[in-house]
């Protein structure tokens, strides 16, 4: 086991600072994403014995759980609080989100990880996402494409914009419907393959 994957710890905090720079991941930030968190506080808060001090003001926490059957990992990290991304956390998640068939990981986008925790918090479950795919090198998307009429060449999975997300104790259009909600980004159903894409690009759905 690697010393990297030894660090991805059930829950983790740290100390770091990583804000959002740019106008259009403040936008995203500012618009539907935060109304979802707004919305959904009160559902995280009763996890944390320390809630009421993150609640005050307009300070809150962000969660993301997650695990990988293709590699058996799990991932459950506080990666946000009072208005700031923790290092750390940040470093664990692009780890655990790499293109496991290369090992090759990239700097992800942080708004998605916001879209994604807004949208699990919508749907009130414990139940940590299931990855099917984060990062993709442009040799695992192009192997993937040439399978698969439904992979975009310039897929934003390359960016580390993207990631593709199930849930045994919801639906299909159920998590889509959490995801449209958020209003951050696009959001794709594939009910066939029982997975929902989300990424941080354009406002946009497709699926059926």
């Amino acid at each position: 086991m690697s010393s990297e994957l030894q660090k991805l710890r059930p829950t983790s905090y740290g100390t770091g600072d990583m804000t959002m720079t740019g106008k259009d991941k403040s936008l995203i930030t500012r618009r539907g994403v935060l109304r979802a968190f707004a919305a959904t506080t009160l559902v995280a808060a009763p996890t944390y014995a320390n809630a009421a001090g993150f609640l005050r003001g307009a300070g809150d926490i962000r969660r993301l759980r997650m695990y990988n059957g293709r590699t058996g990992e799990n991932i459950d990290t506080i990666y946000w609080i009072e208005g700031k991304y923790i290092k750390d956390a940040i470093k664990e998640i692009n780890y655990f989100m790499r293109d496991w068939r290369q090992d090759s990981t990239r700097n992800m986008d942080t708004r998605n990880f916001d879209i994604m925790t807004a949208a699990h918090n919508l749907m009130d479950t414990t139940e940590p996402f299931m990855l099917l795919s984060g990062y993709r090198s442009p040799k695992t998307n192009a192997m993937l494409r040439s399978r698969s009429r439904g992979v975009a060449k310039n897929s934003l999975h390359m960016k580390g914009q993207a990631a593709d997300l199930r849930l045994k104790s919801r639906s299909v259009s159920q998590i889509y419907k959490a995801g449209m909600s958020c209003g951050g980004g696009g959001v794709g159903k594939y009910s066939r393959s029982n997975f929902v894409h989300f990424d941080c690009g354009q406002v946009r759905n497709w699926g059926s």
